[in-house]
Parts: structure tokens; sequence; C-alpha cells
């Protein structure tokens, strides 16, 4: 899947994850796809109430041994 930039937040723990990725959003057009690296589990659950919450498009998410890849479209 292409995306459009790439935060890595590997090494941090909530919520500082979410916290990166919604300044990365902010400065990115609308349809825009952000690709967030996380080796935090509660990532997971985390990017879905963020997604519910702000509107942007949870696109994809998978777990590749210790690491959590979120993929967001921007609203």
């Amino acid at each position: 899947m292409q995306t459009h930039k790439e935060i890595d937040t590997r090494g941090l723990n909530c919520p500082l994850p979410i916290l990166k990725a919604k300044k990365a959003l902010a400065d990115m057009e609308s349809g825009e796809l952000l690709k967030v690296l996380a080796t935090d589990a509660g990532s997971v659950r985390d990017f879905q109430a963020f997604a519910k919450q702000t509107g942007n498009e949870l696109v994809e998410q998978q777990t590749v041994g210790e690491e959590y890849i979120h993929v967001l479209r921007r609203r």
C-alpha cells in the first residue's frame, strides 16, 4: 500500500503514538494516507478509538512480530 507519510513511534507508549499521528495528520491533505509504526500493544485499541473520535479512516492495522502497523486516511 502506497502511503504519503510514515512516522516511527516504536519504543513510545500511550499517548505519544497518537499525539505524533495527530500532528502528522494536521500537515497532510484530505485523502492522504499516514503509516504509523508502533511497538505499544495498546496502540491497536488506541488507534481504533482515535479514528472514531476524529473522523479519520483507519484503513488497515496489522501486527508483524512485536510491531504494530496502522494506516490512517486523513479526513
